[in-house]
């Protein structure tokens, strides 16, 4: 006996550290769900807004940035233009003062020409070139008289358009100059060109009044992207420009882009209206975007400070509010425990009255029978030896009837707490239909077994399935009126799981009362009810690990199944 005791009690410690073990699982489990929701609702908005700013901001720092230097390169192409177009109205104005006899002497020409570079400055010399394309006086450093222009591009263009513009090139100076030109036609149709060429020290000067910074760069291609001014980084002057520029309509564009010297830059170009030139502007995308990454830095240091301290109040929070949780379980599992407890209390009340009886009819016959083993003793009747047997046999087969009552009863009255061990279910209910073996034979109850004989066993706790069994039967027994039926029937429902019906063939339930007969205090017995026994009874089989359905239909009667795993949850994972 003290060794089922030890057993039982080790059981009961395993079985109860397993549940605390699961709750703990069950809560931190809670926890990390609580605390992964609370990051994507506050860490992901978070993000995004973060994201959508710093779009924004970049966005709007590039424009507030680009939109300077843009008009700078606007402002710079219109300053070339109107250099070109004064240089080259100078030339076609002194083409239109001067006639051709005045301009061939010599004398005349040289004035004109030192006249020009002193008032414009950057000429290098002046000519003038007859209808045959021959120069017929000259003014300037270098050799050129009697040169033939006749047969080159420029005199042609020339004779089409009035005043041309070279791009820029080396010829016999040596070094990067322009050439302009004026045609002065007569009204016999006969006509002449006067010839000017200048260096490009201008070009350089218009650039750096742009004010550039010294990673920067900036210059003029021609439409075939030959550099026409010297370029800090893709090329010197008259060769092709190593950054890709593509030609674009008017305007001023801007390109972000990646240089071949593996820079990320921003591209401004503005093609010349009136000459097919292109002046570039390149700078370097951390030049632009300088204030930006200075904000960005800022925004990022503001967004984790942000990051931890949310975390730190989700932890903070979730912690908190499982402990909460965790102490209303607690307090809840405890209130269940005591209403438990109370109702077995009842019950146990209830089992009094046909445990007095169980017990007074052995007791009786003790007494009887011991009453007359005295008359035998006394009366020296050893004779009869026989007969003394068979009265001892009755004592000792009473005496064990009692013994198995106050078992039973001591094993329903046992402490509340689930151990766990392997049952026959149809034991446990014909175990249970002996307490109330009385109150079916006083109301003329008839009690119908259909129990599968080859139901497996399976591991449970017997006090709190008899508890369930004891519920629903008296629950059956109260609804049957004198001559009713009861059936108990047991069956395989799956491989892991037995079922268990209690029907009867009583007054039934109306479906409104079938919804609410789980719930707490919820009675149809107004005078003697205390509506905890099917709430208590629908708790004990969850926490077994089963669930519990109930068919009923009024004048017809109740079937209450109850469904039990053959093994807890822990132990089908072992």
């Amino acid at each position: 006996m003290s060794e089922t005791l030890t057993s039982e009690r080790m059981n009961g410690r395993t079985s109860e550290k397993k549940t605390r073990r699961k709750l703990q699982h069950r809560y931190l489990r809670l926890r990390r769900n609580m605390i992964i929701i609370m990051v994507l609702v506050t860490i992901v908005p978070l993000t995004l807004m973060l994201l959508i700013n710093a779009f924004q901001y970049q966005s709007k720092i590039k424009s507030e940035r680009i939109e300077p230097m843009r008009a700078i390169v606007n402002k710079s192409t219109h300053s070339f233009e109107l250099f070109l177009e004064e240089r080259i109205s100078a030339i076609r104005f002194l083409a239109s003062s001067y006639t051709f006899k005045q301009l061939s002497e010599q004398k005349i020409l040289n004035q004109v020409y030192h006249d020009l570079r002193d008032t414009f400055g950057g000429y290098v010399d002046l000519g003038l070139i007859n209808s045959k394309g021959i120069q017929v006086s000259y003014a300037g450093p270098y050799e050129l008289l009697n040169k033939d222009y006749s047969e080159q591009q420029w005199f042609q263009e020339v004779q089409v358009r009035g005043t041309y513009i070279s791009d820029v090139f080396m010829g016999y100076r040596k070094f990067p100059h322009i050439a302009l030109a004026a045609q002065h036609l007569k009204p016999d149709g006969t006509f002449w060109v006067l010839r000017a060429t200048m260096d490009t020290k201008k070009f350089d000067n218009l650039i750096a009044a742009m004010g550039l910074s010294p990673i920067s760069d900036a210059f003029i291609i021609n439409p075939n992207g030959i550099l026409q001014t010297e370029s800090q980084f893709y090329g010197d002057v008259l060769e092709e420009c190593r950054l890709s520029v593509p030609r674009g309509g008017a305007g001023t564009h801007v390109t972000e882009k990646t240089d071949p010297n593996g820079r990320e830059v921003f591209q401004i170009s503005s093609n010349f209206l009136k000459h097919d030139y292109t002046l570039v502007t390149v700078i370097p995308r951390e030049i632009i975007l300088k204030s930006w990454h200075s904000l960005r830095q800022e925004m990022i240091l503001i967004f984790i400070i942000s990051f931890v301290a949310i975390l730190m109040v989700i932890f903070w929070v979730t912690t908190q509010l499982v402990k909460r949780i965790q102490d209303a379980d607690e307090r809840r599992e405890a209130a269940f425990r005591n209403l438990e407890y109370t109702q077995k209390l009842s019950s146990i009340g209830r089992l009094a009255a046909g445990v007095a009886h169980e017990i007074n009819n052995p007791l009786s016959i003790i007494n009887e029978k011991a009453g007359l083993l005295k008359d035998l003793v006394e009366h020296d009747r050893y004779q009869d030896k026989d007969k003394l047997l068979k009265m001892t046999a009755s004592i000792n087969q009473s005496v064990n009837r009692c013994k198995s009552i106050t078992q039973r009863l001591l094993g329903f009255a046992r402490q509340i707490g689930v151990h766990y061990e392997m049952l026959d279910v149809n034991e446990v209910l014909k175990e249970t239909i002996g307490f109330l073996k009385k109150e079916a034979i006083s109301k003329n109850i008839h009690t119908r077994y259909e129990l599968d004989e080859e139901l497996s066993k399976i591991s449970s706790d017997r006090g709190q399935l008899q508890q369930v069994f004891l519920n629903i039967i008296n629950n059956a027994f109260a609804a049957v009126e004198k001559g009713g039926e009861v059936a108990l029937k047991t069956r395989e429902v799956d491989a892991y799981t037995i079922a268990a019906s209690i029907s009867d063939n009583g007054t039934g339930m109306t479906n409104e009362t079938l919804k609410q007969i789980f719930e707490p205090f919820f009675t149809t017995n107004k005078q003697y009810g205390t509506g905890l026994g099917l709430s208590i009874t629908y708790g004990i089989v969850k926490k077994l690990g089963g669930d519990i359905k109930v068919q009923s239909k009024l004048g017809e009667g109740s079937t209450f199944t109850i469904y039990l795993p053959k093994k807890q949850a822990g132990e089908q994972n072992e």
